[in-house]
């Protein structure tokens, strides 16, 4: 899989980072450039690891299903996807001002569950797992700071729109892995 491929992906998983973050600096009175650092470090070092316990947990029977596994790549990547663009639809922010440290671990790790998914279609592909990791966090880490600052300044709608376009991020690149292994041979 070619870098920019992963650097697509980690920004498409990225998106629910970084409307959680919207959603945070959304509940924050003042611009605090402290809690968007934590944020971003939490959401980007859980996007990181997520990916990889996929890999990992997917290694030991990737073998096994060789034949299937752009499929299995393409129908996790849509299901991550849908959710995503339901969600958009959906979207709406809880209120509780502040963020303590079990509910920033507890926010990472929802958030971060689709990255793990992803890890899993990584293992039946030509992905060097930690560097797609360290993209995916680093991607993540950005992209949520950013979210923190811009919910801080505009509000809900910028929420909905990251959702849609995260959703639709993974549904292109699930169909362009399906496409380019039953038509390319890749």
């Amino acid at each position: 899989m070619s870098l920019i491929s992963i650097f697509i992906i980690g920004i498409g998983l990225a998106m629910d980072a970084f409307a959680a973050s919207i959603c945070k600096g959304l509940q924050d009175k003042e611009d605090s450039s402290e809690i968007a650092a934590q944020i971003a470090l939490s959401f980007g070092l859980f996007q990181g690891l997520m990916p990889v316990l996929g890999f990992f947990l997917a290694s030991s029977f990737a073998t096994y299903i060789k034949q299937i596994d752009h499929w299995v790549a393409f129908i996790l990547l849509l299901i991550i996807g849908i959710s995503m663009l339901k969600e958009s639809r959906e979207a709406y922010c809880q209120v509780d001002y502040g963020i303590d440290l079990k509910s920033l671990m507890l926010l990472s790790l929802a958030t971060s569950i689709d990255a793990c998914a992803v890890g899993i279609s990584f293992a039946f592909l030509a992905v060097n797992i930690y560097r797609a990791a360290i993209i995916i966090a680093i991607i993540t880490c950005l992209l949520s700071f950013m979210g923190y600052k811009i919910g801080n300044r505009l509000g809900l709608k910028s929420k909905q729109n990251a959702e849609f376009a995260g959703g639709l991020i993974l549904i292109l690149m699930g169909s362009k892995i399906l496409i380019e292994h039953l038509f390319f041979g890749a």
